[in-house]
């Protein structure tokens, strides 16, 4: 279980494609010293399992399923992604309830920017869209935040300029891809 507090920006380092299977390897920075070997870290919104630590460089294998479903197929070396840890019972729970299964990819279709502002439309799928909702949380790359507007294509989300500066969002363009995970109790509430 994850809250969608980005702890840090890791920078991909390696990527080893192996039939059904790529191996990111990461440099956690500052976070390594906090992962062992089978810790679920969240990569992107995405909860992996730490397979191999050498330094501050943390491996994680990517089987078929991750591949197809995510947006992490398409990471790079030298890219920024986004780390969160697992929740620990006595810590503080900011954001909202994440589980680290990506629902969807979703795609940024406009970026709108004022001063001190910035606006992220994103589509998803419609069998995803029922499950989010104008003040409501939907994860981004593993980002807890708040949905602003939603239509029949897509839904908006707004950025402060720190999210911006300590997250890979603020790198993202127009076109680019994000993993998107609905409010888990949202899905609950509609089954």
């Amino acid at each position: 279980m994850f809250t969608g507090i980005i702890e840090q920006l890791g920078t991909i380092k390696a990527i080893e494609q192996k039939q059904n299977l790529i191996v990111l390897k990461v440099d956690a920075l500052k976070l390594a010293k906090d992962i062992q070997v089978a810790d679920s870290v969240a990569i992107n919104g995405v909860c992996l399992t730490a397979t191999e630590k050498k330094g501050r460089v943390v491996s994680f294998d990517l089987m078929k399923e991750t591949i197809e479903k995510t947006s992490l197929k398409g990471v790079g070396i030298g890219g920024g992604v986004n780390m969160e840890l697992a929740l620990k019972a006595n810590s503080r729970f900011g954001g909202h309830f994440v589980t680290g299964h990506v629902d969807d990819v979703g795609y940024i279709k406009e970026i709108l920017k004022d001063k001190n502002w910035v606006e992220f439309v994103i589509s998803v799928s419609s069998s995803n869209l029922k499950y989010i909702v104008p003040k409501g949380s939907v994860t981004v790359d593993g980002i807890s935040l708040t949905v602003g507007k939603v239509t029949k294509n897509h839904f908006s989300v707004y950025l402060i300029p720190y999210t911006l500066k300590v997250t890979n969002l603020g790198g993202k363009k127009v076109g680019d891809s994000v993993n998107i995970e609905t409010d888990i109790l949202a899905k609950y509430i509609k089954k």
